[in-house]
């Protein structure tokens, strides 16, 4: 009996976490083709922004979370000793005593965006509270590293046409997912993404974790060898 009844809970907590990685990602999937999106664009200027691409072989790094105070840095070493500049989705809730980090990202030439101050699903917010939160994350990183951003990632690409506050903001998605998050795993990270890569590309990781830290820059010295340059999201935008 004892054996019988951890079997059905193991079956139950898997049941669970399937459903939980499936609504995590449920937004991403359904706009997953809408990799660069100007809030409130309509489905022609989707299609226009997503064909500014340029056909060169070059990716962007992104990641999502952070500032961590030990791996962000470890991170940002790795890409000085490559040359390689990536774009950082900032959490703000995470800033507070971190914010030296900030500025060694906008010295080293990386782009910095907002990744929203507390990591919710601003679809299923009330508009003013989404508001208000990118605006706080806005004014914060701008008060750090002078700069405000322009670009936004919502948590979970989680958005919709009525969150209007951020007009002046593009929407950044991601089209390859290695699920860092959840595997933890350096090399099955570094596998996914250097399997399916394409030209285009944008990939999402989280730089709160040393296994997707060091899948990176594992990442890098493998795409590097194969042609791929790494650029920041705004630079794949034709000009």
């Amino acid at each position: 009996m004892k054996m019988k009844w951890k079997a059905a809970c193991f079956i139950v907590v898997f049941i669970l976490d399937i459903i939980f990685t499936k609504a995590m990602h449920q937004s991403y999937t359904e706009a997953k083709d809408t990799l660069f999106l100007p809030a409130g664009a309509d489905a022609e200027a989707k299609d226009e922004v997503r064909r500014q691409f340029s056909g060169d072989k070059e990716i962007a790094l992104t990641f999502d979370d952070g500032p961590h105070s030990v791996y962000t840095p470890k991170l940002l070493d790795g890409l000085r000793k490559r040359g390689v500049h990536a774009t950082f989705f900032i959490l703000g809730e995470n800033v507070e005593g971190k914010e030296a980090i900030l500025k060694q990202m906008k010295e080293d030439g990386h782009l910095i965006g907002n990744h929203g101050y507390t990591h919710v699903q601003m679809s299923k917010e009330a508009v003013r509270t989404v508001c208000q939160q990118i605006e706080q994350n806005n004014r914060q990183i701008e008060e750090i590293t002078g700069t405000r951003p322009e670009y936004l990632r919502p948590p979970y690409g989680s958005w919709n046409d009525e969150l209007e506050c951020t007009t002046d903001m593009t929407v950044v998605l991601w089209n390859l997912d290695p699920l860092d998050w959840k595997t933890k795993n350096t090399k099955k990270i570094v596998r996914y993404i250097v399997k399916r890569v394409e030209p285009g590309d944008i990939i999402l990781l989280h730089d709160v974790y040393p296994t997707s830290v060091e899948a990176a820059l594992e990442v890098i010295d493998t795409l590097t060898k194969q042609g791929y340059t790494f650029v920041t999201v705004d630079e794949l935008l034709v000009d």
